[in-house]
């Protein structure tokens, strides 16, 4: 990319947390993409797979969570620019199966910025029905996000 197209600031931020999402290993194990349109905000759209899929024969609970916290988790952390925050907490409310298909995870800021943020996440399946949501509570870590292989600012 030339450099008058480089992306800084909040916006350079969000595109090299979207690549440190790409890079998590967990992230193999899932057909996703993340974007992060803004700090506050995430998205993450993924495929539901009958691998996915409990006896019963709709998604394990497994996926809702691991949705919910990361598009949560990348919504507080698009306004936290130093450091890799961690879950402490996070409730989930499961609100109807998933089957295989299309389904997107939205996750929103709502309040804090200094050592705790608090944001909450909503999954909705191929027809746009609310399948999940959840509230986590995320705190600032030791851990440099410059430190970390994956996090890569464009120059």
């Amino acid at each position: 990319m030339p450099p008058e197209a480089s992306p800084s600031g909040a916006e350079a931020h969000c595109r090299a947390l979207e690549a440190l999402y790409a890079s998590a290993p967990i992230n193999e194990r899932f057909d996703s993409r993340i974007e992060l349109p803004e700090p506050g905000l995430a998205r993450i759209r993924f495929q539901v797979e009958e691998r996915h899929f409990h006896a019963a024969g709709a998604a394990h609970g497994t996926v809702y969570f691991k949705m919910l916290d990361d598009a949560a988790f990348y919504a507080a952390n698009g306004l936290v620019t130093d450091r890799f925050l961690l879950t402490t907490a996070f409730n989930l409310l499961f609100t109807r199966p998933m089957k295989a298909g299309e389904a997107v995870a939205e996750g929103r800021w709502v309040s804090g910025r200094r050592r705790v943020l608090v944001a909450e996440a909503r999954i909705l399946d191929s027809s746009g029905e609310e399948t999940a949501r959840g509230t986590g509570t995320f705190m600032r870590s030791h851990i440099a996000l410059s430190g970390l292989p994956g996090y890569r600012l464009s120059e």
